[in-house]
This record gives structure tokens, C-alpha cells and sequence, in this order.
């Protein structure tokens, strides 16, 4: 028996329903629209209605009497009035609309219960702090209210501050670090700790603004920076501390992100610069970013004193001179550096004094990479070699003249070991990880306005170039590509980053070799 098709009703209903539905629902919206005002009034109408029949409820029995007489006197005056009728249904009308209108609530002023009690909790923690027992008129008191010291306040979804403005007392010694150190320690343990808190201290309006930090992106990879010769983006940090941003790509998506930019060069303030940080914090990753920013423009030797061979990508490229993990071949390089910095003094003077510039191969920037020195020192010292730091000297002392850098990444527990040279003339610092407020103010020479968490990702610190302000800093990512741990995205930014190959690696010679030769041909 043949099957006999569906009728077209149910074949195509579901269609015709929808559309059936869509057109009601214009309808209906197009219907509101016109019929808006009269909805209005009749909402309105029934509003006085309603708020009649409460004000008849309300009224004693024994005065209802008079009402009544003295809304027939009314009704009696309006009718006999000339256009009273006309003026009275528009009068209604009016106040109808009024009523009718829609109200939308208003917002919330004011802090809720939950909000108000941490608040309060927050003052009574820094009444033995900002008080005094011969304060006349306590600012901070037992029992005292909040609202007298806390001038504006933010709260984020989860309830917490995110932003407070505290008045405190002209007495309070806001001058001493301790005294500072202890109210930022309370606040951050008040407030919720695993956030970064940045501390605004003014000492002349006595205010102290507490403001909760985003988190530095982590996600931002290697990749050639918009930057002049000179310039060496060291990381990225927050947007009201530096006045520039760099554009950048992630993935299909630019952004612009505010970079940590040290200049170096004939007229750099700071021409050497010093890492250090706790094993894993990032030291050999930002060594290994501001060796592929330095190729861009002038020659690098690296000296890596833990032997891993974190820079085996680097060898034999263009502009590489060495890549050094032994001892003899580490002094060496150090050796022939310092009597490169020397030669190029020689020219430079000697081009001065005969009033030409200077000579083109003294202009190329030279780049000296040091990666945990003091391994290598204790070595050279044991086998009874020269001695690692004095070999350092001359770059550090006169390279900024000759475009000679020297950049030295070492361990924090290591930095007693690295020589006073090194300390003197990298006015240049970054410390990345973990470490406590006298650490970051012994290594920074100033004490950062912020709290750092307790956990932080690889390549987060502080930096600070010279005399100028602690910032917030979160190194790019710069893996080694041979590492087996590094992921495919990582890996290809670094190595589309190096130059090209110009040595195989056996075939290479080291600088001194090559200075050595050179002198023996001369």
C-alpha cells in the first residue's frame, strides 16, 4: 500500500509558525509604541484611583462628611467657571501621566551591610595605629565611626576593596619606612591577601589611597619591538607609570601594552644593568630577550656560567663573537673584551684629537652576556686563574664611551660574590620572584609601593633604572626553543627572532683567537 505524503500544513508548519510568530510580535511591539501615551494615562488613572480610595480608607468617619461637601463645592466651581470642564480634564490627564510614568528605581548609595562591616573592621584595625591616648579630638577612636576617615571607597564582585581613600592624622610618622611598612602589611591582610596592592602615600594632605593592581599580562611572547638603536624593552608594567606603549601582536590580536624600555649607549644614565632573582624566577629568559633585541644591532658574546646551554640557539648566528660555558673559554672571552674596550678608547681619543669622527668599527654596540658569573669565578679562583670580576672592570668603567654593554644575570643568594665593581656601575637593576621588602630595597636601593603576592609567575618582579620610581615588571616569554618543555607557539617566535647562520658550530672561533691572530699578523 503506497504511502500517502503529509499534508503541506505539517510539512512546512514550523516555518509558517515562526513567521507567524515574528509578524505577531512586530504587531504587538508597533501597537505599544502607538498606544504608549494613552497606557501611560490610563496606568496613571488607575494610580489616583488607587491613591484615593487609600486617602477615603484613611480618613476618620466623622470628617468624611466635609470632604465630601468640599469636593462637590470644588467640582460645583470648576463646572461653573468659563472652560472649568476643559481645564480640569487636562489637568487630570497631566497629573495622570505623571503617575503613570515609568519609575525606575534609584540606585544604591552607600555602602550594603556587608560592605559596612568591612569597613568598620578596617578602622577599628588602624585605631592603635593613627591614635594616640592625648589626642584631644581623636580622628581614630574605639568605637568610632569610619565614615569621618574613609573619604571614598570601590569594592570589586567579590566584595572586597578595590580602592580606598584613608585620612589619617597629622602626627602619624609617615616620613619613617617602618611606620609605612606596618599600615601597608595591616591593609593587605584587611583587604585580602593574593591581591597586589599599590600604596600612594601623601605625606602633605595626609592621605594614604589604597588601590588594588591588575595583573601584568603573562601571555605576551618574543617578537621585535618598535624600538630605536639603544633601546631595550626589559618587560612590561602598569599604564600610569610610563608615558608610552608599544604595539603588539598576540596571536591574531594587537594590542598596545606600556613597556620598560633602558636605553643604553654614549649618553645612557645607565649603561649596565644587573638580574638577579631566585632559581626559576626568569634571569636566563630576560638575558636571553635582551640578547635577540641587541642582534639587531650591534655584536653579543655570552658567557654562561651554569653550563646548561640555554644558549646553544644562539651559536654560530650573525653577530654572535662567542657562547661560552667553560672556564678557560669564559676568562678568555672577558680577557679580549676588556682589551676590545680598550682599543676603542685608543681610536676614539685618536679620532678626537686629529678632529674626525670616529672610526665605523668602534661604532657597532658590543653586548657582554654574563649568566651566573659567580659559578665561573669560584671555578677560575680554585684553579688559580685571573680573577673573573676584575676582568669586568674596564667594559663596566669606561664601555658606555665605546658602546661597550655589560649585562650580568646571577642568583640573589650569589650577588656577595660578583665583585664591588659589578654593584657600582649597574645603576641598571631587576629582581624577579619572590622576595622580601629589605631584599628588593638592598638590590633597588628604594622599596616598591606595591605588595607582591605570595605566588608569582616566571619573569615577575621590580625594576628600577637609576634614581628613577620602582616599577611593576613581567619579563616577555623568551624560552630556550630546544627545550623539549617549550610549546610549538613559543618556540617559533624565538627562532623567527634569530639571525641567520653563519658558523657551523665546531667551525667557530673565539674572539680571543681571533684578537690573537690579528696581532700576530699585525
Amino acid at each position: 500500500m503506497a504511502r500517502r505524503p503529509l499534508p503541506r500544513i505539517l510539512s512546512n508548519g514550523t516555518a509558517q509558525i515562526a513567521k507567524s510568530r515574528e509578524l505577531a510580535r512586530t504587531a504587538a511591539d508597533s501597537a505599544t509604541d502607538v498606544l504608549h501615551p494613552l497606557i501611560t494615562v490610563t496606568r496613571g488613572l488607575r494610580r489616583l484611583a488607587a491613591a484615593g480610595r487609600r486617602k477615603w480608607a484613611a480618613t476618620p468617619k466623622d470628617r468624611r462628611g466635609p470632604l465630601l461637601f468640599l469636593v462637590a463645592s470644588v467640582v460645583l466651581i470648576v463646572a461653573l467657571v468659563p472652560y472649568g470642564p476643559l481645564l480640569a480634564v487636562i489637568t487630570l490627564m497631566a497629573a495622570a501621566a505623571w503617575a503613570g510614568r515609568e519609575r525606575t528605581p534609584p540606585p544604591a548609595t552607600g555602602p550594603d551591610e556587608a560592605q559596612t562591616a568591612r569597613l568598620q573592621s578596617l578602622y577599628d584595625a588602624l585605631v592603635p595605629y593613627f591614635s594616640t591616648a592625648d589626642d584631644p579630638a581623636p580622628l581614630y577612636a574605639h568605637g568610632g565611626d569610619w565614615e569621618k576617615t574613609f573619604a571614598s571607597y570601590d569594592f570589586d564582585g567579590d566584595g572586597r576593596v578595590s580602592r580606598l581613600l584613608i585620612h589619617y592624622p597629622a602626627y602619624f610618622t609617615d616620613g619613617e619606612p617602618e611606620s609605612r611598612a606596618r599600615i601597608e602589611q595591616l591593609l593587605q591582610a584587611k583587604s585580602g591577601r593574593g591581591r597586589e596592592y599599590h600604596f600612594d602615600w601623601d605625606e602633605e594632605g595626609n592621605e594614604l589611597t589604597v588601590t588594588v593592581l591588575a595583573p601584568l599580562p603573562t601571555d605576551i611572547a618574543a617578537q621585535p619591538f618598535v624600538t630605536a638603536p639603544g633601546e631595550t624593552v626589559l618587560g612590561f608594567t602598569d599604564p600610569a607609570d610610563v608615558q608610552r606603549t608599544l604595539p603588539l601582536t598576540h596571536g591574531e590580536e594587537r594590542r598596545d601594552v606600556p613597556p620598560v624600555v633602558w636605553r643604553t649607549g654614549a649618553r645612557s644614565t645607565e649603561p649596565h644593568l644587573l638580574i638577579t632573582g631566585q632559581p626559576g624566577t626568569g634571569t636566563t629568559s630576560l638575558l636571553r630577550s635582551i640578547a635577540l633585541q641587541s642582534l639587531r644591532y650591534g655584536d653579543v658574546v655570552v658567557v654562561d656560567g651554569g653550563g646548561t646551554g640555554e644558549y646553544a640557539c644562539l651559536t654560530g648566528r650573525k653577530g654572535v663573537l662567542a657562547v661560552e660555558c667553560s672556564t678557560g673559554g669564559a676568562l678568555a672571552s672577558l680577557e679580549w673584551a676588556a682589551h676590545e674596550t680598550e682599543r676603542r678608547l685608543i681610536a676614539a681619543n685618536r679620532a678626537h684629537q686629529a678632529g674626525r669622527p670616529a672610526p665605523d668599527d668602534i661604532r657597532n654596540p658590543l653586548w657582554i652576556l654574563l649568566d651566573r658569573p659567580g659559578a665561573l669565578g669560584h671555578l677560575a679562583a680554585a684553579d688559580g686563574g685571573k680573577d673573573l670580576p676584575a676582568l669586568l672592570q674596564t667594559p663596566l668603567r669606561h664601555g658606555r664611551a665605546v658602546g661597550v654593554t655589560v649585562v650580568i644575570a646571577e642568583h640573589l643568594e650569589n650577588l656577595d660574590v660578583i665583585g664591588d665593581a659589578v654593584r657600582q656601575h649597574t645603576r641598571a637593576r631587576v629582581v624577579l620572584g619572590t622576595a622580601s621588602a629589605a631584599e628588593l630595597e638592598a638590590v633597588l636601593g628604594a622599596p616598591p609601593h606595591t605588595t607582591p603576592t605570595r605566588d608569582v609567575p616566571p619573569g615577575r618582579g621590580y625594576a628600577r633604572l637609576g634614581t628613577g620610581p620602582v616599577l611593576r615588571l613581567q619579563v616577555p616569554a623568551t624560552p630556550d626553543p630546544y627545550d623539549d618543555a617549550t610549546s610549538e607557539a613559543q618556540r617559533r617566535a624565538v627562532l623567527d627572532l634569530l639571525p641567520e647562520r653563519t658558523t657551523p658550530a665546531d667551525a667557530e672561533q673565539m674572539p680571543s683567537e681571533v684578537a690573537g691572530v690579528a696581532v700576530a699578523e699585525g
